[in-house]
């Protein structure tokens, strides 16, 4: 299977750190995996001109605004799994993640029954970051695979958490799991 992990944080941090180890882990069992990170690109806001609108008259399923969204696309369609990884914000998704994921209207009917999980790092509540995410698989009609969450308030605070590695293995094992 091919893996595509992408980050959703401006910062190298937490969220980098547990997408990077969920894709590691997953590479032990021999999937191809890559990383996306938001942060080093240049991903304009969606303008709501619905020239991508698969049913509209203008170039059905191509976004118009050239950036580097137009090198992720293809990447997504090819993805089997798809983790997406979020600071929490106000109990909710990175506005980098959530522009990100506005993006992928101009191809998201080419998503449809591909896995989902989510990666969500707060420092004190989750909130409904993941519900997001969740919202996020039910609208593209992908199938949600799970999750995993933190807290930390320092970047690379959760690098030495045994058990959220347990837990990141786990995940990774119900990714790896066809039967699932």
């Amino acid at each position: 299977m091919h893996i595509l992990g992408i980050s959703g944080s401006p910062r190298k941090g937490n969220t980098e750190w547990m997408v990077a180890r969920l894709l590691d882990v997953l590479a032990e069992s021999g999937h191809s995996t890559e990383i996306i990170l938001l942060r080093k690109l240049n991903i304009r806001n969606c303008n709501g001109c619905l020239a991508c609108d698969i049913g509209g008259k203008d170039r059905k399923g191509v976004c118009k605004i050239r950036d580097d969204m137009q090198d992720i696309y293809p990447k997504l369609i090819e993805a089997d799994i798809i983790i997406l990884g979020t600071p929490v914000y106000f109990d909710m998704l990175s506005g980098m993640l959530k522009n990100f994921m506005d993006r992928t209207c101009a191809i998201w009917p080419k998503l449809e029954g591909k896995k989902l999980a989510g990666i969500a790092v707060a420092e004190e509540g989750i909130g409904k970051a993941v519900d997001n995410l969740k919202t996020y698989a039910n609208i593209c009609s992908m199938e949600w695979a799970g999750q995993v969450t933190a807290l930390a308030k320092l970047p690379r605070a959760v690098a030495g958490d045994a058990a959220l590695n347990a837990r990141i293995r786990k995940l990774a094992k119900k990714l790896d799991d066809q039967r699932y």
